[in-house]
């Protein structure tokens, strides 16, 4: 089983001029550290008007300064948001391309829809579309990064006539490709596309997770047809906070509560909450929440019921008991390596840990645990178990690969297009450049356009 990192730029407030910096600062030298340690891979989250919750808007440029620091570790994009509304699909081929080759080829493409009001409705995309938006986007963008040229698309929410869109990437046809998954059905659907399926469930039990590789897997074997132009047979889980240190009691006393801001930020942007952004201040909530100062999400849902102060206190310290037993990298190296092991029995492929906000050497120490005490053995079995993996699953490849459709329509050697833009009523020409640059009149530029464009002689 590999073992990854998970970044968020979690930037509790209050905030001075300098915090983002440090904060950027202080993840791109954590990430250079786990590329040192062994780590498999990095995701980095792609969330947008989520304050102090995740300040990772363009993971693209984080994970391109971190391709220039590092030398092995996988670059992971956790995940682009595809509706087209965000990310037009040819800029994401164009994006994903340049870091695939900025990086030697080690690019993870992780793709979602969205799924908040702050993302959704700041972008104004409709939450009952996303998941077609999301199908477009990865097929045109996919295409765009394996077809030379990319011979056109026509969809409900994507249209784009034939370019050679460039670069293209170093792994051909196009990096893995991934799909976020919050529930077992995204899950299934996962595997019935052949994409390797990013599970961001903040809670999961080893027998939830056995459950779910067994059905992903079993899916992937008897119905598998690939969405892009290649298969990831992957299962991919979050364990929650990592936090490793000499003794239990240290690691938890690092952690503390602000392990929970994950957790209940989550339940804060994408269920219960009622944010005034740039005014509201996130982490101030949610402490008062974590020291049972105030209500929880679960008494919130109920208008009717906001509990007591003694029901405050005590959903405090229940949550923070299920938090530190659920997530299986925090403690101490023997403690974690444990507990990791079962997540390898019940055959996950990947198990990734989230970078807590704490101080900056608390995560660094839990890296080096990792590197030294942890990942060597799991990473000298997964060797083993990826060659016994591969040729187990070569026949469920083939099928999968013979039952793919190519719907892409067939390259025009007639088609061309010009130099000179139209606008959609063929009635202008943007002609600044032919003026000013190569002497032509406007005259002779909107003349010859024109006629490019089917209107007059």
């Amino acid at each position: 089983m590999k073992i990854s990192i998970f970044v968020e730029v979690t930037v509790p407030r209050p905030w001075a001029p300098s915090t983002e910096h440090q904060a950027f600062t202080e993840v791109l030298e954590q990430i250079e550290f786990a590329d040192k340690q062994g780590f498999h891979s990095v995701w980095v989250t792609e969330h947008h008007f989520m304050e102090e919750y995740a300040h990772a808007s363009a993971p693209e440029i984080l994970l391109a300064a971190a391709a220039r620091t590092t030398t092995n570790i996988r670059l992971g994009h956790g995940i682009v948001s595809m509706p087209p509304g965000v990310n037009h699909p040819a800029r994401v081929a164009e994006r994903i391309s340049t870091l695939d080759l900025i990086s030697n080829g080690r690019v993870e493409f992780g793709t979602g829809e969205s799924s908040s009001v702050a993302e959704l409705g700041g972008f104004e995309i409709d939450p009952g579309k996303k998941r077609e938006m999301w199908r477009e986007g990865v097929k045109v963008a996919t295409r765009c990064m394996s077809e030379e040229p990319f011979t056109g698309f026509t969809g409900e929410f994507v249209s784009m006539p034939p370019r050679n869109v460039v670069p293209k990437p170093m792994q051909r046809p196009h990096p893995p490709v991934w799909v976020a998954c919050t529930r077992p059905a995204t899950m299934t659907m996962a595997a019935e596309n052949g994409l390797g399926a990013l599970a961001f469930v903040t809670k999961a039990d080893v027998d939830s997770v056995r459950a779910d590789v067994e059905r992903y897997y079993s899916t992937f074997e008897s119905s598998a047809v690939p969405l892009t132009g290649t298969l990831n047979p992957n299962v991919l889980y979050t364990g929650g906070n990592m936090m490793v240190a000499s003794s239990y009691e240290k690691a938890v006393d690092r952690i503390g509560h602000s392990g929970g801001f994950f957790p209940w930020a989550i339940g804060y942007y994408y269920v219960t909450g009622d944010h005034h952004p740039g005014r509201d201040e996130l982490y101030r909530k949610y402490e008062a929440v974590a020291k049972g100062e105030a209500a929880p999400h679960e008494l919130r849902l109920d208008e009717n019921s906001q509990g007591t102060r003694a029901d405050w206190k005590r959903l405090a310290s229940e949550a923070l008991q299920k938090n530190l037993s659920a997530w299986p990298g925090v403690g101490t190296p023997d403690m974690v390596r444990d507990r990791i092991r079962a997540y390898e029995d019940a055959g996950l492929d990947q198990l990734m840990f989230l970078l807590p906000p704490v101080k900056h050497e608390f995560v660094m120490e839990s890296l080096e645990f990792f590197g030294k005490e942890i990942i060597p053995e799991f990473h000298e079995r997964d060797e083993k178990l990826q060659r016994e993996k591969a040729i187990a699953l070569e026949p469920a490849l083939e099928r999968a690969m013979s039952r793919r459709v190519d719907d892409a329509p067939a390259y025009d050697p007639e088609y061309s297009f010009g130099g000179a833009p139209v606008s959609f009523d063929k009635k202008s020409v943007a002609s600044e450049v032919a003026e000013s640059r190569l002497g032509l009149s406007g005259e002779a530029v909107q003349s010859m356009a024109l006629r490019r464009a089917g209107v007059g002689s």
